[in-house]
């Protein structure tokens, strides 16, 4: 989708007076959704699920981002503390039960907001996974709730030249050989192969669980 169609599908939303949020990453391909978004003078609610996990550069970015897009950004919080995130060995899921842990930190504190609203944004591409690739851009969420994928279709390079068209920044990492960048006890630099292999290295994992258990 175009940004003016992405436009149209959101006073839909907003004509048939639909609750929205976009959770967003903040990496640098998340920025493009986020000005769309902005110039589309809808009521949506930006989410960043912060796990207590991130590369402190990617939580300065965010703020940084916050500040130039003049958005309200919603820190969502796991309920569980990091002190009861232990396994018997004292070691932090990530380390023993990857999934489990982004079922804490990721996947339960989004329900509660699927709850809450009407319609959920999601930044994924079909290129990004063999999961996304099945995805469709309209897609229904438990709780009654119907995900919106409007970037489904874009490329790499659509992303960047939307960045370059409207000087958008880019994550600090990315500088450094990150291109996939997610919690940094499970991000490593890019692989040159699949940008998802960088996330969860040596695991039978491409996903946290937001895009596999919130969707039906």
């Amino acid at each position: 989708m175009i940004a003016t169609e992405i436009h149209e599908q959101l006073k839909k939303y907003q004509k048939s007076k639909k609750k929205i949020f976009v959770t967003s990453s903040f990496q640098t391909h998340s920025i493009p959704l986020l000005h769309i978004l902005k110039n589309a003078n809808v009521d949506i609610d930006v989410l960043f699920i912060n796990t207590g996990f991130h590369f402190p550069e990617t939580v300065s970015f965010k703020d940084e981002i916050g500040k130039l897009l003049n958005i309200n950004i919603i820190d969502v919080r796991s309920q569980v503390s990091k002190s009861q995130q232990l396994d018997e060995d004292g070691h932090f899921h990530y380390a023993s039960d990857s999934d489990f842990c982004c079922f804490l930190n990721k996947t339960q504190p989004l329900e509660s907001f699927l709850m809450q609203y009407d319609v959920w944004i999601s930044g994924v591409r079909a290129n990004q996974s063999a999961v996304r690739k099945n995805m469709k851009t309209e897609q229904e969420a438990p709780f009654n709730t119907m995900r919106f994928h409007p970037m489904l279709d874009w490329s790499q390079k659509q992303i960047y030249d939307y960045r370059m068209k409207y000087n958008l920044p880019e994550h600090p990492l990315d500088k450094e050989g990150y291109q996939s960048i997610g919690c940094a006890p499970c991000t490593r630099k890019f692989d040159i192969n699949d940008e998802r292999n960088a996330r969860w290295f040596g695991q039978n994992k491409t996903e946290c669980g937001l895009h596999k258990d919130l969707i039906k």
